[in-house]
């Protein structure tokens, strides 16, 4: 677990990077239930944080935490140390979901720390797991419009991974449980993205950064996720431009050319199986998420 020499020892390995900036900098505590831990140890790697808010090496705190773990006490503690934002690890908001797997919490929980979060003026983020046993897309969905009307700044989503000695692990190996494939997690988190953006929320993680291999049993990782993401994204706004059948130029904005033609050219692949064939340039003159298309 880590101790103040940590998170002395994180700002100090940061603050060599020459791209550094402390108004953009915040520490973060995540990986667990941070409001659920020792208070005392709470308050120590806090008080610890805090040294280096007052001191100007950055802007503020993040913490994670779980929904039932929120208070008028909690926040008050959370407000003296400097803490500017709380993610909270919702995963869904279907309370039958939440009990099939087991996460302690229920919806109404979820409602109720957020609407104290934002009371106590604090930065609202919202964590969703996609794929979970017993849910499926059009709950997924549900989640996401729920998560909207709470109105978070932040949004992560993550796809379910199946981990070893872990009860879902179990579900799985006795056929109870069905995870999703990447390109299903691909196709749901698409239209979960569009159902952010709209609203102006940011995603600030799609998918998993890395797993250890060795515990991985099943489920939807990819080490390039997002951008899977993305090339879909594409594939569908150009779909839905084309006409007849034959050659064409798709424009589209400066630094996403690679994500419209998709990994390992994907979506040109995608195309010329149904008729299409697609040359992708830049034109710096378009806003990303729009294309302009010539006829050959």
């Amino acid at each position: 677990m880590p101790k103040s020499v940590d998170v002395d020892k994180a700002v100090s390995d940061a603050l060599k990077s020459k791209r550094y900036n402390a108004k953009e900098t915040e520490i973060a505590f995540f990986g667990g239930s941070f409001t659920a831990i020792d208070r005392e140890y709470m308050t120590e790697l806090l008080s610890a944080a805090k040294r280096h808010i007052d001191n100007g090496n950055v802007s503020g705190i993040r913490i994670s935490t779980r929904p039932d773990c929120i208070d008028n006490e909690i926040l008050d503690i959370l407000k003296d140390f400097g803490v500017t934002a709380i993610e909270l690890g919702a995963q869904s908001m279907r309370d039958e979901v939440l009990s099939l797997n087991n996460r302690g919490h229920s919806a109404a929980d979820v409602y109720n720390a957020s609407m104290l979060i934002k009371k106590y003026g604090f930065e609202l983020g919202l964590q969703m797991m996609t794929g979970l046993y017993g849910d499926d897309d059009e709950g997924a969905v549900f989640t996401a419009n729920e998560f909207v009307k709470l109105e978070p700044k932040t949004v992560r989503i993550y796809p379910t991974i199946v981990l070893n000695d872990t009860y879902l692990a179990e579900k799985y190996r006795i056929g109870e449980y069905a995870p999703q494939t990447v390109g299903e997690a691909v196709g749901l988190c698409t239209r979960l993205i569009l159902i952010f953006e709209n609203e102006g929320i940011d995603i600030i993680r799609l998918g998993l950064h890395t797993i250890d291999t060795n515990e991985y049993v099943a489920g939807p990782w990819h080490p390039a996720f997002s951008e899977l993401c993305e090339n879909e994204i594409y594939r569908n706004i150009i779909l839905s431009e084309l006409n007849e059948k034959g050659d064409y130029t798709i424009s589209v904005a400066r630094g996403e050319v690679s994500k419209a033609i998709g990994q390992k050219r994907s979506n040109i692949d995608y195309f010329d199986s149904l008729g299409y064939g697609i040359k992708i340039k830049e034109d710096n003159n378009i806003y990303p998420r729009n294309v302009k298309i010539e006829r050959e």
